[in-house]
């Protein structure tokens, strides 16, 4: 079983995070955050990941802090759910549309972090979700993930469209990476490691 677990306290959050990445679509998530808590469920759906989030956080304050170590933690969880990355695809490229926008994620599991984040204008908020934690979500999770990730928005106009399919084609895309192949021996790298 791919399976990584996440316990992060700090004097901002107390987050808990598991994820399985055999685990069919199956979510329990409570950021604190409504909008956010649709957008990790349909990561999980899209990716075909069982997912658990929960997160006590100081949401008097704002969303920042709860959003950005959700990405630290479910990064870390993923990390260590890949293990030595044996037979994993690494690679994953998906273009997903929803109605007038079209969005486009392309990630490697590189162990070399990095993110491209073009996604235009945004609305300030979406519900009680400001639209600036979407790339420091991404940001958190692909810097503690290992992974590198571009994520663009090619066409769209309404925020909601936008951030929603980011948030499924990083599922589609992720799960196209994670996915091992028995063709694949070993990890799938000339350099031996990843």
């Amino acid at each position: 079983m791919r399976i990584g677990k996440v316990n992060r306290k700090t004097n901002e959050t107390k987050i808990d995070v598991e994820i399985n990445l055999d685990g069919a679509g199956k979510s329990e998530i409570d950021s604190g955050i409504g909008f956010f808590n649709h957008m990790l469920n349909l990561f999980a759906a899209h990716g075909q990941f069982g997912l658990k989030v929960f997160c006590a956080g100081d949401l008097e304050v704002d969303g920042h802090h709860s959003v950005e170590d959700i990405g630290i933690s479910l990064g870390a969880a993923l990390k260590e759910a890949l293990g030595d990355k044996r037979g994993i695809n690494r690679y994953g490229t998906f273009f997903l549309p929803m109605d007038e926008t079209l969005a486009l994620v392309s990630l490697d599991i590189s162990g070399r972090p990095f993110l491209v984040c073009e996604v235009g204008e945004l609305a300030p908020m979406i519900g009680t979700f400001d639209t600036e934690l979407v790339e420091e979500f991404l940001r958190a999770f692909a810097f503690n993930a290992g992974i590198t990730l571009h994520v663009k928005i090619l066409h769209g106009k309404n925020s909601h469209h936008k951030v929603e399919a980011i948030f499924k084609a990083l599922g589609h895309a992720l799960r196209i990476a994670v996915t091992v192949d028995e063709k694949i021996k070993g990890v799938p790298s000339t350099k031996g490691v990843l």
